[in-house]
C-alpha cells in the first residue's frame, strides 16, 4: 500500500506504528530520554515536510529510523562535551530504589557504564549495527534497509561487534581483579 507522507492518515499511522522504535533508536546513540524526543519530533517532521511517496509502510518506517539515525549521529557530533557531562550525571545511580539495597543499585549502574563504555569504543560502523540490533530490535534484514547495506554485510558486523565488546567486557574484568 502506497505511503503518502502529507495524507494525514497516513501519516497518522506511520506515527503510532513507529514512534517508539524511533525513540528507541535515537535514544540508544544520545542516551538522553529529552534529546530522544525532540530528535524523534524533528525526523517526522522531515518526514511530513518532505511531501515523500513510499511503496509501502516498511520503506517509509525503514526512510524515518535513517533519517533519525543520521539525526542522532549529528547531535552527538556537535555536541559531544554536553552529552558526556549528561553521561556523567547519569551515572549517579539512585538511591531511592525501595526493592533493592543501594549497593545493587550502584553495582548495576556500573555494569551498565561498563557496557555503554564498552559500545562507544567501538567503530562506528559496528556501534550502529550492535545498537539496532540489540537494542531497537530491528531484524538483520531492516538493518540492511536502514544502513543501506547487504544482509549478510549486517550479520559480520553484528558478529564482529559482539566479539569486540566480548574482548573489551572480558579485559574490564581482569582489570578489575
Amino acid at each position: 500500500m502506497e505511503i503518502k507522507s502529507t495524507d494525514r492518515d497516513d501519516f497518522r499511522r506511520i506515527y503510532d506504528e513507529n514512534y517508539h522504535l524511533i525513540i528507541q533508536v535515537i535514544m540508544h546513540i544520545v542516551y538522553n530520554i529529552e534529546i530522544a524526543e525532540d530528535l524523534t519530533q524533528e525526523a517526522f517532521e522531515r518526514f511530513y515536510v518532505k511531501n515523500m511517496t513510499f511503496p509501502s509502510e516498511d520503506d517509509a518506517k525503514y526512510w524515518l529510523i535513517r533519517v533519525a539515525k543520521n539525526l542522532a549521529l549529528n547531535h552527538v557530533r556537535r555536541n559531544k562535551r554536553e552529552i558526556e557531562l549528561v553521561e556523567k550525571a547519569r551515572h549517579n545511580p539512585s538511591l531511592s530504589v525501595e526493592s533493592r539495597d543501594a549497593a545493587q543499585v550502584a553495582v548495576e549502574a556500573d555494569e551498565k557504564r561498563v557496557v555503554r563504555t564498552a559500545i562507544e569504543s567501538l567503530p562506528e560502523n559496528l556501534r550502529l549495527v550492535i545498537q539496532l540490533k540489540e537494542y531497537s530490535g530491528l531484524d538483520y534484514k531492516a538493518i540492511a534497509k536502514v544502513l543501506g547495506i547487504s544482509e549478510t554485510n549486517v550479520k559480520v558486523r553484528v558478529y564482529r561487534a559482539r566479539k569486540k565488546l566480548e574482548e573489551a567486557l572480558s579485559t574490564e574484568d581482569r582489570d578489575v581483579y
